[in-house]
């Protein structure tokens, strides 16, 4: 990646989003605080999505002339991909919470909290609707029985999902989850208390430090705010961290279709006897089928219909033509 390309502004990755303003990774791994050209705000200056973690920015260098002034931001690049999220709060909106990403690393927890299928399937269907693969982290294997959590990956696995079940407090099963970082960059997503932030650690000794020095350039306090973070802890690894989640809501997914972002459901879905089919209890339902025969397994097809209900009785209040993007 060129820091300047001939005829045009230097280029950089945004490392965090912090209100108004953000911090940018150059090149050679340098990292700096810019502003945000007002044209590229939203109508009340807000930043809304228009600067996400993991965008590729043209910026204008600051200049040291007695009267520091930070670099602004004044290009965003085409993104390759986008990981959006509904944004927290009554108010229905698009939250882009990183761009550009290879890939998205779903943490969980076997115990303490219990694994839950929610959130987990919830940002499976939203990582297959944004076309980025994703891969699912069962921790705390020292807290409860590695069968259950192999039973848990294998059912994961026959989706077309990898997994890892490790333990980052005992330092156990890192390797290959490290093997899969490499060459990618690689956003991490779980609820709050399922050990991400001690995972990331784990992974990465110096993760913490490399995180406070990119908190420490937005001028906030590590904890003022919450925000997603890209750190470059070695040659070929780029982790973006994101603060633990209660709840994932859905973007740009409805309930009627829901089914084709479960992806190991496509090969069944043409051969309901019905177009509209529900598959709960039409004949001929080719989905409920394939859950008889273990083609598709239980637990997700139960999580669909859960996460169904619950889109529907969102519907009232999500009108897709009166939402906002954010931008």
């Amino acid at each position: 990646m060129s820091d300047a390309p001939a005829g045009g502004l230097p280029r950089a990755v945004v490392a965090r989003v912090d209100f108004g303003g953000c911090v940018l990774r150059a090149a050679d791994g340098s990292l700096f605080a810019a502003s945000v050209a007002g044209r590229l705000r939203g109508p009340r200056k807000s930043l809304g999505n228009a600067v996400v973690v993991g965008d590729r920015v043209g910026y204008e260098p600051g200049r040291s002339d007695g009267r520091e002034a930070p670099a602004v931001v004044a290009e965003v690049d085409p993104r390759r991909n986008a990981f959006s999220r509904r944004a927290p709060g009554r108010d229905v909106r698009e939250q882009v919470v990183a761009a550009n990403v290879d890939q998205v690393i779903v943490v969980t927890a076997l115990a303490e909290p219990e694994f839950s299928a929610g959130l987990v399937d919830r940002v499976l269907v939203q990582s297959a609707r944004a076309g980025i693969p994703a891969r699912l982290v069962v921790n705390k294997l020292d807290l409860g029985d590695e069968r259950g959590a192999g039973a848990i990956l294998a059912d994961y696995r026959s989706a077309g999902i990898e997994g890892h079940a490790l333990s980052a407090k005992r330092g156990v099963g890192l390797e290959p989850l490290h093997a899969a970082l490499r060459g990618r960059r690689s956003l991490f997503v779980g609820h709050s208390g399922v050990g991400k932030s001690s995972l990331l650690n784990a992974l990465e000794p110096d993760f913490a430090l490399l995180a406070g020095e990119v908190n420490a350039r937005t001028g906030k306090g590590r904890h003022t705010t919450t925000a997603a973070v890209l750190l470059h802890p070695e040659p070929g690894v780029e982790m973006i961290d994101t603060p633990g989640m209660r709840a994932f809501g859905l973007w740009g997914i409805e309930p009627d279709t829901l089914a084709q972002w479960f992806v190991e459901f496509a090969p069944h879905l043409s051969g309901c006897r019905f177009a509209d089919c529900s598959h709960v209890s039409e004949p001929g339902c080719a989905l409920r089928a394939a859950v008889q025969s273990g083609a598709v397994t239980r637990r997700r097809f139960d999580s669909f219909l859960k996460l169904r209900e619950e889109l529907r009785d969102e519907a009232p209040a999500f009108n897709p033509r009166k939402a906002r993007s954010g931008r």
